[in-house]
């Protein structure tokens, strides 16, 4: 039997946080390991003994925001990975998230199930959007920067950077292509290369900036 994913939460409204809890408490494969009230408090038990797969990260908090709570929590715990889930569709700051090493972006409009789900795509390599969040920050990105040509991609590098854009886990991509996992992760390490970016969740926002993928 596989070990149970382990979440943090940081969220202030007390409420809210308490629900998740209940929600991912109570569902098979999730374990609610720590829950804090300010990213002040995440961080202070950000240590060796934190045993975390996943941080829920509002952005919204007293004090220290989610952004900057990212970007540090980054820097202490590498290895952990980060889904932004905020009230607001506010794409300088959803990019801000992006820019500080959030791996996923939800709304906080996102059902049980769906966010669930976009936990496991992010510990499986995939970079979680909620509809329409993606469209918000390409449309702020393709102000900023002019578009650049795109890499020669093979057909199936092609499919799997599709694949990544559209939140797809590696699973998923290698059960829809049949091919391994670990066939995915080459492919996945070749685009890294190709477009210049250390993470799915870079690939993805270059993918959609210079329009490349749909």
């Amino acid at each position: 039997m596989s070990e149970p994913l382990r979440i943090a939460l940081v969220e202030d409204d007390r409420r809210y946080r308490e629900s998740l809890e209940l929600i991912l408490g109570t569902s098979p494969g999730l374990s609610v390991e720590a829950s804090f009230p300010s990213a002040e408090h995440a961080l202070a038990a950000a240590g060796p003994t934190a045993r975390w797969d996943v941080v829920i990260m509002d952005l919204d908090l007293p004090g220290m925001d989610g952004v900057e709570a990212t970007c540090r929590l980054r820097e202490r715990l590498p290895e952990v990975a980060v889904v932004v889930l905020t009230a607001f569709d506010d794409p300088p700051r959803i990019l801000s998230a992006i820019q500080a090493g959030a791996d996923g972006y939800l709304l906080k409009n996102v059902d049980g199930d769906e966010l669930i789900t976009s936990l496991h795509q992010a510990m499986q390599g995939g970079a979680p959007m909620s509809p329409g969040v993606a469209r918000s920050v390409l449309g702020l990105l393709r102000d900023q920067e002019p578009r650049e040509p795109c890499p020669p991609l093979t057909p199936r590098e092609r499919t799997v950077l599709v694949a990544l854009v559209h939140g797809q886990a590696y699973k998923q991509v290698a059960a829809d292509l049949d091919i391994s996992i670990g066939t995915v992760r080459g492919y996945v390490r070749t685009l890294y290369r190709k477009l210049r970016v250390h993470s799915a969740t870079e690939a993805v926002a270059k993918a959609l900036r210079e329009g490349w993928v749909e």
